[in-house]
């Protein structure tokens, strides 16, 4: 991360609650959670992960907007999707800690919760049930993005083939 603050502050058991990870837990499962999380600040137009970079974290936009961003060449990035508060970024980095294909850059200054690969697999052993629900969660937002970009690829194989190839 670049530009970023995150710090030992505690994450408060309502804010995994209103989050996508917090959808099946109970309030004792959320304060377990909430106790292996950190809080996170970043800059206007910073970066949270670049293009290329590596990231075992699971973030949760809480405040703010963030984009993600692609090279475009000449140092120009162009924007792919606005991301809001609520929504989860670095899944797939988190899940299987391959380079990013994107970047994500804060628009305005953003505060983010964190949850680390490593802390996560730390509650396999005592909080299966836990452990479980959360991943349900990063698979129900995975299948929802991958959902909305085929539905984006067919709507654009229709327009191109509706305009006989011209655009």
């Amino acid at each position: 991360m670049s530009e970023s603050a995150c710090s030992d502050m505690t994450v408060s058991m309502a804010a995994i609650k209103d989050s996508p990870l917090g959808e099946e837990l109970s309030d004792a499962q959320c304060e377990v959670l909430a106790g292996v999380m950190t809080a996170c600040a970043i800059k206007d137009q910073a970066f949270l992960i670049e293009e290329g970079q590596k990231d075992d974290s699971l973030h949760i936009l809480t405040k703010g907007n963030m984009e993600v961003v692609s090279h475009t060449g000449g140092g120009e990035y162009v924007g792919l999707q606005l991301l809001r508060a609520g929504d989860m970024l670095g899944e797939l980095g988190f899940l299987d800690g391959v380079e990013h294909s994107a970047g994500l850059r804060a628009m305005g200054n953003c505060e983010l919760i964190r949850l680390d690969r490593a802390s996560f697999e730390g509650l396999l052993d005592k909080e299966p049930e836990l452990v479980y629900k959360v991943m349900r969660s990063i698979v129900r937002t995975v299948h929802r993005i991958l959902r909305n970009m085929n539905f984006q690829q067919v709507e654009l194989t229709n327009y191109i083939a509706k305009q006989n190839g011209r655009y």
